[in-house]
């Protein structure tokens, strides 16, 4: 460790990529696959807020990259330091790098490499006052990105995947998301194993089917941990998980539409279930 000045820049931790052909940007934009994501256990993390939230939060960063144009910035020189501390990469490019690695026109102009984070089923525990969502094979990253935005903001303990999904790490999940991803527990399980779990964890499973009798707004949510069950976007939930339920519960509807979509339901029922435990922060 040389003894120069307090935030000189070390020679040698900061690499300059110009190349799109540099191997170290091939690897990072080969994390679009889900199969390269998996193998590596990472995923990229878009905009300067994701990345100091996911610092903040524990996540191991793997790589850090900025535009020359903002190497300046306060912010962006305290994730670097944060980088280098945490043994992490630091890679300074041009904008044509940077929209090549995000495949965007207008990128921004901070991007992280995370290494993914996910809870095994076996370790969730539920409390009185905890709620959980579980969604039964979620296709949408759209969907899946909003419900973790919306499991965080109204204080949920987890979003759990059951059967084949898509993936949360994904780019536009991630993105939808809005640094949510980094909040929230995410577990991936099948149905076998998420239905044996239900059997020991002592929750009550509410879910949404189109044939269900109950109005969502009379169930009572207090007595135990709840996890609310939500169907695939085409399907709804197959019948070995509906006939598990506690409560099949509907949510009234006028007009024509004839359904709603997953990630609007889900926050709807997520926030009756947690009614009784939200308040207006009075600062506001």
């Amino acid at each position: 460790m040389s003894h120069e000045q307090p935030g000189a820049r070390r020679v040698g931790q900061v690499k300059e990529v110009t190349s799109l052909s540099n191997p170290i940007i091939k690897d990072i934009k080969a994390l679009s696959n889900k199969k390269e994501r998996d193998e590596t256990k990472s995923f990229m993390a878009e905009g300067l807020k994701l990345v100091i939230d996911a610092l903040e939060l524990g996540f191991e960063i793997k790589t850090l990259v900025y535009a020359k144009n903002v190497k300046d910035k306060p912010q962006v020189e305290q994730v670097a330091k944060k980088t280098f501390v945490r043994g992490g990469l630091v890679l300074e490019v041009s904008e044509k790098v940077l929209s090549s690695i995000t495949r965007r026109d207008n990128p921004q102009m901070v991007v992280g490499i995370f290494t993914q984070r996910w809870t095994g089923l076996k370790d969730l525990r539920p409390k009185t006052g905890e709620t959980y969502v579980a969604l039964d094979r979620v296709r949408d990253p759209g969907n899946l990105g909003t419900i973790i935005r919306t499991a965080d903001a109204a204080g949920a303990s987890g979003v759990i995947l059951v059967g084949e999904t898509t993936d949360p790490f994904s780019m536009e999940t991630v993105r939808a998301t809005m640094g949510s991803v980094f909040a929230v527990p995410l577990v991936r399980t099948n149905v076998a194993d998420f239905l044996a779990w239900k059997k020991t964890a002592g929750v009550s499973l509410v879910a949404t089917h189109l044939a269900g009798a109950v109005d969502y707004r009379t169930i009572d949510y207090r007595k135990k941990p709840v996890v609310l069950l939500m169907g695939n976007e085409q399907a709804g939930l197959p019948e070995e998980l509906a006939r598990e339920a506690n409560a099949l519960a509907r949510i009234p509807q006028a007009g024509r539409a004839d359904s709603l979509n997953l990630a609007i339901a889900t926050g709807i029922m997520l926030f009756e279930a947690r009614r009784h435990l939200l308040t207006l922060d009075e600062r506001a």
